[in-house]
Parts: structure tokens; sequence; C-alpha cells
């Protein structure tokens, strides 16, 4: 029996149009003053039926956790709209609702509007899951812009002395985000410093927009647990970044970085990174489908052993080395007798290597792989040439204000010294 904190009715597939479509399956939310927890996904909630529930909602103050995931399938996009902002109006006056999970609702750029000013002024809001709503890079921006102006609200709260929590949870799969809304989630991170779990999967994001992400925004969040950006795009680029920032989490858990071409250059320059043995911490790490060679493999091998004493769980599969490679085994054996060790029985999946069922043979793509370090080569140099362009353009700026304040200060003078 669910407990009378939590009220449900996920997964019942009810198609609820109107407020008197509603009112049998809300009831026992009405008389429930102490509930903490609403389940709404896996329904269908039109324009009245949400605008009914939200003057239901409004008045649970104890509320703390709302799943609105998948509650608007087969709605019209003008629907989604009205039915949101209701809903999430309602929740701006819940002082103790801390988590959101929107997941699997159709927003996109046409139906964020509701989305933005519920995020940019909820300053109870500890996490936000936002996973597969067809956001796309303009509709990702207004989002990200949302959260920067969340922690401006959440620092002026804070000022009049209320105790106003860290936004801690940030996770937005599945979104088409790409490379264009980064400077936006950059600047949105580097503000909500106290960010414990950022998700960013499957986003289209290329090696430009990595590399602006980790290094405007996530740098600045060194509370870092989990770090999930896989199945996207990194080379040599992302890679370095990644490398030079990686030692500042000193908290982190669980790196995902897999099916993100990270090359066997850049994942050599990440484990050397971890080798310096700033992450101790580091249970869970995830590098499928890397173009990782033996090489790198070794290093990863040699940082497990001597730099991450918490390490149980390395994902390897889909790279390039063979399953016979000497560090495949000391691997097994190491994360094998910490298992032991530790005389947890928890899932085989918690601990010690996958499967690595789908190894590729690194002497068959050798052509490839002097063909890729070129292209990579080639966008490094790229990469570096944008840079010294922006510091040049940066401190060009620089001597151009100070110019301005010289000769304001000259013609000051000037006009001090003459006499009327």
């Amino acid at each position: 029996m669910a407990s009378s904190k939590i009220f449900s009715i996920e997964g019942k597939g009810l198609k609820l149009d109107t407020a008197a479509d509603l009112e049998p399956h809300v009831t026992s939310l009405r008389d429930n003053a102490n509930v903490e927890e609403v389940r709404l996904a896996g329904n269908t909630l039109g324009v009245e039926a949400c605008s009914s529930l939200a003057k239901i909602l409004g008045t649970k103050k104890t509320l703390q956790i709302a799943n609105l995931a998948d509650i608007f399938t087969s709605r019209l996009l003008t629907e989604i709209p009205p039915a949101l902002n209701s809903l999430l109006t309602a929740f701006l006056a819940l002082p103790n609702l801390h988590t959101i999970n929107l997941n699997d609702n159709a927003f996109g750029l046409n139906t964020q509007a509701p989305l933005v000013e519920f995020l940019s002024k909820h300053v109870p809001l500890q996490h936000l899951i936002l996973n597969n709503n067809g956001l796309g890079p303009h509709a990702g921006v207004m989002i990200a812009n949302a959260l920067s102006e969340l922690s401006v609200r959440k620092d002026e709260a804070r000022s009049k002395g209320l105790r106003v929590p860290n936004l801690e949870t940030i996770i937005c799969g599945r979104n088409r985000l790409e490379s264009g809304s980064m400077e936006a989630w950059a600047r949105a991170f580097s503000l909500h410093k106290g960010l414990r779990e950022v998700k960013m999967v499957q986003n289209g994001i290329r090696q430009e927009g990595i590399a602006l992400l980790i290094r405007e925004g996530l740098k600045h969040c060194t509370e870092l647990r989990i770090l999930d950006l896989q199945d996207n795009t990194f080379t040599i680029i992302g890679s370095r970044v990644l490398a030079e920032t990686v030692p500042t989490w000193k908290q982190i858990v669980e790196l995902g970085v897999g099916d993100s071409l990270l090359s066997a250059k850049g994942a050599n320059l990440v484990a050397q990174a971890l080798k310096k043995g700033e992450n101790e911490k580091l249970a869970t790490l995830r590098l499928q489908y890397n173009d990782i060679d033996a090489s790198a493999l070794a290093e990863f091998s040699t940082a497990a052993s001597t730099s991450l004493p918490s390490l149980k769980r390395i994902e390897l599969n889909g790279n390039k080395f063979s399953e016979e490679d000497d560090a495949v085994e000391a691997l097994r054996e190491l994360l094998g007798k910490r298992k032991e060790k530790s005389g947890q029985n928890e899932d085989e999946e918690e601990w010690g290597l996958d499967s690595l069922s789908d190894l590729e043979d690194e002497s068959d793509d050798d052509e490839d792989d002097e063909a890729a370090e070129e292209q990579e080569e080639e966008e490094e140099k790229e990469e570096r040439a944008e840079h010294a362009v922006r510091d040049a353009e940066k401190a060009e700026e620089e001597n151009v204000a100070q110019r301005k304040d010289d000769d304001v200060d000259a013609l000051a003078e000037r006009l001090g010294k003459t006499e009327i």
C-alpha cells in the first residue's frame, strides 16, 4: 500500500480532459494535508483537467516531489502551454517543492515559456529532471538562461537571511541542445557552483561545445558527484579540457564519457589526469566506444591501481585493444579483489569490467587511426588559433579601455588648468 505521503496515478494511461474526468481520481489527494510526493506520470492531461488539478496542488504546502513525466501524450501543441502553466504556477506557491520531473513531454521552442517562467523563479528548486523534451538549441538557451536567473534569485533570498538550498541536480539529456546552447549552459553551471549531479547525454554537442561547457561552466562545480556526458563528441579538443579539469572534481563518484570519441590521444590525457590522485572517490568510469587503444588502456589500468582506490567499475567495450591485453587482466584482478574485500553483494553491474564483446582489433585500423589523428591535430590547431584570437581581442579591448581612461584623465587635467 502506498504511503499516505505519496499520491499516485502513475502509469494508469488515463485520458483526463475535463475537471469531471479528473475528480474521481483525486479525492484522496484533495483530502491529504500531508502529501509530500505526487506521481502523475504516464497519463495524458488536458487544459481543463490541469487547471482543476492545479487548484488542488497549490494548497499542498508539504509537497516536495512532483513527477509530471509523460503527461501530455496525444495533446496538441496549443494545449500544452496553458496546461503546463496552470501546474507550474501552482508550484510556485509551494515552499518545499524541491524536485520536479518533466521527462518525455514535448516542449520544444513553441511550448517552453511556462517552464522558463517557473525555472527562473522557483527558489526552492534542487533537482531538475528534463529528459527527452525536444528542446533544441534555441529553447535550450532559454532554459539555461532561466537557470542563471534562478541563481540570482537564490542569492537575493539568501541576502535576506532565508535558508535557500543549492540547485544540486540537472538532468537534461536527449534534447538536441547542440553546441549552440553551450555558452548559456556554461554560464548557468558557473553560477550554480553547488551542483552535484549533471547528466546531459545524447545532445549532439560537438567538441567545441563540450570544451566550452567544461572550461567555462563545469570547472566551477567542484562539488560534482556524478557527471554523465555520454554520446556527445569530445575528440582531442574536449578530452584535453576534461583532462585539465577532472582533478578539480575531488568529490566525483561517477564519470560517464562513453561513446564520445575521446580518441586514443585524448583518452591517454584523461588517464594521465586521473593518475594525479585527486579523484580518490571515483567509483564508476564509463569509457565505451572511444577509440581507446592498448597504450591508453595501460594508463587507465595504472591509474586504477595507484590513484583510484574507490574504483569498482570501468566500462571499456567497443574500444581498440585485445581482450587478452595484460591491462585487461590486471583490471579484472584488481576490481575482483576490491569486490571481495568489500564484502558487498551488490548487482554485478556495479563491479568489475563490462562485457568486452565488441572490441576492435587495433591492427585493423591503422590507416583510419592515422587519418583520425591528423584530423584531431588539425582541429587542435584550429582551437588554439581561436583561443589566441579571443585572447588577443580581449587584450585589445582592455587596452582600448585603458587608453580611453588615460585620455579622459588627461583631458580632465587640461580642463582643470584652463582659466576663464
